[in-house]
């Protein structure tokens, strides 16, 4: 009898993969491409076969090992020819070689062996059982010695969608396997705050809302420089705050975005006249400097009506309360060589359109010297990010937090628009609303968009 070695083959792109599965036990008769073992990376579960059949003499491996291409899995004797040995093998297995050895023994015993296990005591002489027999405990699928969970590659693939951290699952299969029910119940009583992962319990004290504990698994670690060459290049002081507090909001937020077209194709034209009147007060020596008004700082006008019409979006969650807003203060992203900062318009209420439009473009050159005060970036209860200046057409803003909403603008475009008897050319501003579902339902953002754009078609239901 010949013994092979059953080695791990090609796995593709991983240095390291963790056994979390063995499918075999030593004794056992398997068929060629039969499944093994399985194994895990930080992306997927894969079955590893075998490219031999015969029976399993000695597993090399155990439940946690770690194992690469070339890896041993275990030791197999080889089936020889005949076919109809290879069923009483089985049972005969744990017994020594020389025993099975003679053909003319092997029909006979099969009947002895499916009668009664009496010949057990046979192996006793054979040296070579007890060192299998170590191996075997590790085939114990709860391996609760080393803490691995029990689960198929798919339950493990729907656990890694969801962040849900395997460990700390409560199986109800055989044996205590994982099942797709046992991970949603496990979702279910996370998110209605039943339970806690330890993840969670350990991050921060109750209150702490920094996205930590979700169970997320690690970042991928990968050399680029083998793809080709590459230049490495520190984040600005801005971009690390900002992304860390996007990724933040993001996580924590609940974002839906609503996508609307307005015509202000008279708002426009209105904007452009004011800003001649203002080119001609200045030539003519009334005015000392020239104040240009530009769409956004309507539309911080036009979002204050909007706003005091529709509250909850001018609101914050504290806790188990909703803060409502007495006050209008309204953020604007500015576009700086370091990233982006967002200045804050205080009282937008209680200021004119000039006023609005001075007071921004000192905030903006402000951002993009770096002088910007930590007073001049807080307090606001809605922010709007315009792209106009640039293009596009809808985008997801993400949530300022603790704000509710977020208004997104782009590039204003000419469109065919029908009036009920032909296609008159609009000018059309594409908005993008995104709001927290915890605070603001689909009726009311729909409801906000609707008024917002009925404001930015007749300025004048700013007044009423």
């Amino acid at each position: 009898m010949s013994l092979i070695e059953i080695k791990v083959p090609d796995i593709g792109d991983f240095a390291e993969v963790t056994v979390i599965e063995l499918m075999v036990k030593v004794g056992d008769t398997i068929k060629a491409e039969q499944s093994l073992i399985t194994v895990e990376s930080d992306k997927a579960s894969m079955e590893i076969p075998s490219s031999h059949a015969g029976v399993v003499k000695e597993l090399k491996l155990a439940l946690g090992d770690k194992v690469k291409e070339g890896s041993l899995v275990l030791l197999l004797e080889a089936a020889e020819g005949a076919v109809q040995p290879s069923a009483p093998a089985q049972p005969a297995a744990p017994a020594a070689p020389a025993v099975v050895a003679p053909a003319a023994v092997a029909a006979p015993a099969a009947v002895a062996a499916v009668a009664a296990p009496a010949p057990a005591p046979a192996p006793a002489p054979a040296p070579a059982a007890p060192a299998p027999l170590a191996a075997e405990p590790a085939h114990n699928p709860t391996a609760s010695a080393i803490g691995l969970p029990h689960a198929s590659p798919s339950v493990r693939k729907f656990a890694r969608e969801l962040g849900v951290p395997l460990a700390e699952v409560k199986g109800s299969g055989l044996k205590g396997r994982i099942t797709d029910i046992d991970i949603r119940s496990f979702t279910r009583s996370i998110m209605s705050g039943a339970t806690q992962t330890t993840a969670a319990a350990q991050a921060k004290p109750a209150g702490g809302n920094d996205g930590a504990g979700l169970g997320l698994i690690p970042w991928p670690q990968v050399d680029f420089t083998k793809f080709g060459p590459v230049e490495r290049k520190d984040h600005s002081r801005i971009k690390r705050i900002s992304a860390a507090n996007l990724h933040r909001n993001w996580v924590m937020i609940p974002h839906v975005t609503n996508h609307d077209d307005c015509d202000i194709t008279d708002l426009e034209a209105f904007r452009v006249a004011i800003n001649l009147e203002s080119e001609k007060s200045a030539k003519s020596g009334n005015n000392a400097s020239v104040v240009k008004v530009t769409m956004l700082a309507f539309l911080i006008k036009a979002c204050v009506a909007a706003l005091k019409k529709f509250p909850e979006f001018n609101s914050s969650i504290d806790g188990e309360q909703l803060v409502l807003k007495q006050y209008y203060h309204i953020g604007f992203a500015a576009d700086t060589p370091n990233g982006l900062m967002v200045p804050v318009i205080k009282d937008a209420d209680k200021k004119g359109i000039f006023q609005i439009s001075q007071q921004m473009s000192e905030l903006a050159k402000k951002a993009r010297d770096g002088k910007l005060s930590p007073a001049e970036m807080s307090g606001a209860g809605f922010t709007i990010s315009s792209l106009g200046g640039i293009g596009g057409r809808y985008f997801t803003p993400i949530i300022n937090a603790p704000e509710v909403a977020i208004l997104g603008v782009c590039k204003s475009t000419m469109e065919p628009v029908w009036d009920g008897k032909a296609f008159q050319p609009r000018l059309m501003l594409p908005l993008s609303l995104s709001w927290d579902h915890r605070v603001i339902d689909g009726a009311g953002a729909a409801r906000f968009n609707v008024y917002l754009g009925q404001i930015l078609g007749d300025f004048r239901r700013v007044l009423l």
